[in-house]
């Protein structure tokens, strides 16, 4: 782990140091790309990874931030009941443009635009989960509690 972060990852501290919840990025040697690649580094269950997804919605166009763990496939279908329309995985470009960060490195905070958030009600069966940090480096640990706090994320179920 390295201690002198890069600006996406800086950004991302920056924003949770404003919580007040003492939460640290951290960077890794191998890469948190994937959840499986993240779980290996971290050493921990895929299950504790937060994948941060984007999605839009077919009719209105707006994103959505889907925050489900690592062991979990986001039901498309249920997602339009929660939302009142049906969404669709938008292209790289989108992703970038409504949170500022790369797919591979999407945190569940700091975005550039504010994002309707849920998140999977699976990720509340462990006592700490790891979320990214801008890049396909860097994540920062915390509680499901803190997660729910920090993103004003909806609890759901998402599979």
């Amino acid at each position: 782990m390295s201690e002198t972060l890069g600006k996406s990852a800086a950004k991302i501290q920056e924003a949770l140091n404003k919580y007040g919840l003492e939460l640290k990025v951290v960077t890794m040697q191998d890469s948190t790309r994937t959840c499986v690649e993240a779980a290996n580094t971290i050493g921990c269950e895929v299950g504790q990874i937060v994948k941060s997804m984007i999605f839009r919605g077919k009719t209105s166009g707006a994103p959505v931030l889907i925050v489900a763990s690592g062991n979990n496939r986001i039901n498309e279908k249920k997602m339009k009941e929660y939302l009142g329309e049906a969404v669709s995985r938008p292209d790289a470009n989108y992703v970038q443009e409504t949170t500022g960060f790369a797919i591979g490195g999407i945190p569940p905070i700091g975005h550039v635009n504010q994002l309707k958030c849920f998140i999977d009600s699976d990720l509340f069966q462990y006592s700490e989960v790891w979320a990214a940090a801008g890049t396909p480096f860097d994540v920062f640990c915390l509680t499901p509690e803190q997660l729910a706090t920090i993103t004003q994320g909806k609890i759901i179920d998402v599979k």
